[in-house]
């Protein structure tokens, strides 16, 4: 980490972290030298987008290639009525310029695809998965194992969420676990209804997208103990947190003992998400 160099405002602005022990002005240091990018500005990703703007995150990615709907406002709370129609990457960043000058936000309205997802997490700290969709969810997981890269998961569904965390540090006595591990292939199409047939909670992402953005918070600072091995489950209608630990698997496709995936190209992100058989 480079020399302190917290200007007046910054302190004013962080005061609530710098007198924390946990924290600190090194540690809000780090969280403005830090970088994130949050694929999804909906449900998940507005709340996360919020928070980690507020924290004072230094560098925030937004990739998104939808426009806001109507629909999105009861959920997708960084977008406003006067944003319909317009992509939900450009009205994402204005919320983000107009909370925190600290933050240069970088978007980029597209699909993320195994031809750029390279180009397009290159150089972050952390991947925030805001995604509503499991070809994005696979493709995340395989790129972030592959590239080491620390991934943050979250879902949302009717009344419930689940959320973990993937840090993608081998290497130690025990191997983390990625996606593939705990989920290792996608449902068959149509078998899994999205939000648009089913309906959601319009405050259930914000209590999924806000634990997401206080893993990520905490890698970066190095503070705390993650959901590494561990899958939270959120309903909301019980009000109930449950916890499952998850191990990685040896026979997992991508970070396995001996896995099939060596690049995202192996794979067809659409269907199961399973390993192309050429």
């Amino acid at each position: 980490m480079s020399e302190l160099r917290l200007d007046a405002t910054q302190l004013d602005r962080y005061s609530r972290h710098v007198i924390m022990d946990e924290i600190g002005p090194e540690g809000q240091q780090r969280l403005l030298e830090g970088s994130v990018l949050v694929v999804g500005a909906g449900g998940l990703g507005s709340p996360a987008i919020q928070y980690l703007a507020a924290a004072g995150i230094g560098r925030l990615g937004i990739v998104d290639d939808d426009v806001v709907e109507r629909s999105n406002l009861q959920r997708q709370i960084v977008h406003g009525d006067g944003d319909v129609g317009r992509p939900k990457v450009d009205s994402a960043a204005d919320y983000v310029a107009a909370l925190n000058p600290d933050v240069d936000v970088e978007t980029d309205e597209t699909r993320i695809t195994a031809e750029n997802v390279d180009e397009l997490v290159d150089g972050y700290d952390v991947v925030l998965d805001a995604s509503d969709n499991f070809g994005t969810r696979y493709l995340l997981n395989d790129h972030c194992v592959l590239a080491e890269t620390p991934l943050s998961h979250g879902a949302i569904y009717r009344f419930e969420g689940q959320v973990t965390t993937f840090t993608n540090d081998r290497g130690g006595d025990e191997d983390p676990p990625c996606y593939r591990c705990i989920f290792p292939e996608a449902p068959e199409p149509g078998t899994v209804p999205d939000c648009a047939t089913t309906g959601v909670l319009g405050v259930l992402p914000g209590t999924v997208g806000c634990i997401q953005a206080t893993e990520v918070v905490k890698y970066l600072l190095g503070a705390g103990d993650l959901l590494e091995g561990r899958l939270l489950m959120y309903d909301a209608m019980g009000m109930t947190f449950d916890s499952v630990d998850v191990r990685a698997n040896p026979e997992c496709p991508v970070c396995g003992d001996d896995p099939e995936i060596d690049s995202v190209e192996d794979v067809a992100y659409e269907g199961s998400c399973s390993v192309s058989a050429d």
